[in-house]
C-alpha cells in the first residue's frame, strides 16, 4: 500500500539506542534482506508508552466520521492514549473536541453509554468505546457540582461561585484537543501546540494522499455499516501487513481471485497510485468482483476498474473501490491487542435502492479481514518467543519498510527486547 506520513519525530536515537540497534545488525545473518523492527518494537511495555505519546498524542488520529456529528450538540466519545474524549458540532457548527473532564473537581462529564437513555443518572460506565455517540440539547453539565460549559467549551455557569472575587469564567473552559477535517474524517491531535506549529497540520501530514484520492466522493458517503475487531496482535504488525502483499497468495484466495495481480511474483511491483487492476470482467471488493451499485461517478478509467490503497499514519488503512470505500480506524489497546473499527462506506442513495446495500462487499471484506487478522496474530504469538530478536522484509515488501523509517524518525530507536522479556 502507499504510505505517505511521516509523523513529527522525536529528536535524535539516544546513546542506548544506538547501541542496541548496532548489537542487533550484529546478530543477524548478513544478506540482501533487511532487517524489521527489533523483537521489542513490538512487545515491550515501555517503548509502547512511548510510541503513544508521540505518534498517537503528537499525531493526526482518525476518530470519527463527520456524518457522526451531523446536528449541533451531537457528540461522539472515544478514547486516545487513554485519554477520555468527546468530539462534537457546536451551534456554530464547527467540530471541536474535549477531554471529557470537568474543570473543578475532574469528574467525567458523560459518565453514562449516550445510548441508554433508561440508566439512572450516575450509572457506571463500561469503558469508553470509538464511536460511541449521543446528542446533548446545548451544553454539556458535570453530574457533580453542575458545573455547565456550552458547546465550545467555554464555561456557562458555576453554582454560587460566579459572584466569587476573583473567579473568571474564561479562566476555566474545558480542555481542548485539535481537530481538523478531510473527506468527511475527523481527525483529533492531542497535543494542540503541534497542531498550530508550522507543518503540524493535517492537511500536511496527508501529503499527496490527498491529491491521489480526489475523484473519490468520500466526503459524500455515508457509514452503512460498522465492524469492530479485537485483535491480539501489535498495531504496526497491522499496519505492516496491510502495507504489503507478499501474504495474499497464501492468506487470501478469495481476494487474489478477484486481484489476480496480487499473488503474481508475490505480490511484486504493484503501482498503487495507478491501483491495482481487478481480473477481467471484475470491478470491486465483492465475492463475484462485480455489483449492483454505481460506480462513483467522477473517477477516471483506470479507478473504475482498479483497486485503490492508503495509509496516513498513525491509525487511518483507507481501501477504495469504484462503488465503495473501506476504513480502518487502529485504537492500540496494549502492546499485544488493538481495537480495530472498520468502516464501510457507500452513496447514500444506494443505501435507500432495494438490493444496493453493502451485504456483497460486507462478506467479503469480513472473510479477507478475519484472514488478516488471524495471521497478524500469528505473528505477535510468534515473536514472544524467546528466539525472535526481528524478522527481515523481502524486496516485495518495500513499503512495509516505510514503519521501519516512521518509527525511528518519530519515536527513535526501538530496544532489542524489553527487560521483562526473555
Amino acid at each position: 500500500m502507499t504510505v505517505t506520513n511521516r509523523g513529527n519525530a522525536a529528536g535524535p536515537a539516544r546513546g542506548d539506542d544506538l547501541a542496541e540497534d548496532a548489537a542487533l545488525e550484529a546478530a543477524m545473518p548478513k544478506g540482501p534482506l533487511d532487517p524489521t523492527l527489533p523483537a521489542g518494537a513490538y512487545l515491550d511495555p515501555n517503548w509502547h508508552a512511548r510510541e503513544m505519546e508521540a505518534c498517537f498524542r503528537r499525531g493526526w488520529v482518525l476518530a470519527c466520521r463527520e456524518e457522526e456529528l451531523a446536528t449541533p450538540g451531537q457528540f461522539v466519545r472515544t478514547t486516545i492514549d487513554g485519554d477520555d474524549l468527546l468530539i462534537v458540532r457546536g451551534a456554530d457548527d464547527q467540530v471541536r473536541a474535549f477531554h471529557n473532564v470537568c474543570r473543578h473537581r475532574g469528574s467525567r462529564l458523560i459518565i453514562d453509554e449516550p445510548s441508554r437513555t433508561d440508566a439512572p443518572a450516575c450509572a457506571p460506565l463500561a469503558p469508553a468505546e470509538h464511536g460511541a455517540s449521543g446528542k446533548t440539547k446545548s451544553v454539556f453539565r458535570c453530574p457533580y457540582h453542575s458545573w455547565t460549559y456550552e458547546l465550545d467549551g467555554s464555561l456557562r455557569t458555576a453554582p454560587f461561585l460566579q459572584e466569587l472575587p476573583g473567579f473568571e469564567k474564561s479562566d476555566l473552559g474545558l480542555y481542548a484537543a485539535a481537530t481538523a477535517t478531510w473527506g468527511g474524517f475527523v481527525f483529533v491531535k492531542l497535543d494542540t501546540e503541534s497542531a498550530a506549529a508550522p507543518g503540524g497540520s493535517l492537511m500536511e501530514a496527508l501529503g499527496p494522499i490527498s491529491e491521489r484520492v480526489v475523484r473519490y466522493p468520500l466526503s459524500d458517503l455515508r457509514i452503512a455499516h460498522r465492524t469492530v475487531y479485537d485483535v491480539a496482535a501489535n498495531w504496526k504488525v497491522i499496519l505492516e501487513n496491510y502495507n504489503e502483499c507478499y501474504h495474499c497468495g497464501p492468506v487470501h484466495p478469495e481476494l487474489c481471485r478477484v486481484v489476480p495481480a496480487f499473488r503474481e511474483a508475490g505480490g511484486a511491483g504493484l503501482d498503487w497510485e495507478a491501483g491495482i487492476p481487478h481480473r477481467e470482467g471484475a470491478w470491486t471488493y465483492t465475492m463475484s468482483g462485480t455489483s449492483e451499485r454505481d460506480r462513483f461517478a467522477g473517477l477516471n478509467e483506470e479507478e473504475l476498474v482498479r483497486h485503490k490503497g492508503e495509509v496516513l499514519y498513525p491509525n487511518m488503512m483507507l481501501s477504495l473501490s469504484a462503488d465503495h470505500a473501506a476504513v480502518f480506524a487502529l485504537v492500540p489497546l496494549a502492546p499485544d491487542r488493538t481495537k480495530i473499527i472498520f468502516d464501510l462506506l457507500l452513496d447514500p442513495k444506494e443505501l435507500d435502492r432495494p438490493g444496493h446495500g453493502p451485504e456483497d462487499a460486507l462478506e467479503f471484506w469480513d472473510v479477507v479481514n478475519r484472514q488478516d487478522w488471524r495471521i497478524c496474530e500469528a505473528v505477535q504469538q510468534g515473536m514472544s518467543s524467546s528466539v525472535f530478536k526481528a524478522g527481515y522484509y523481502a524486496p516485495m515488501e518495500d513499503y512495509s519498510l516505510d514503519m521501519r523509517r516512521y518509527i525511528r524518525e518519530t519515536v527513535g530507536e526501538p530496544p532489542m527486547r524489553g527487560p521483562a522479556q526473555r
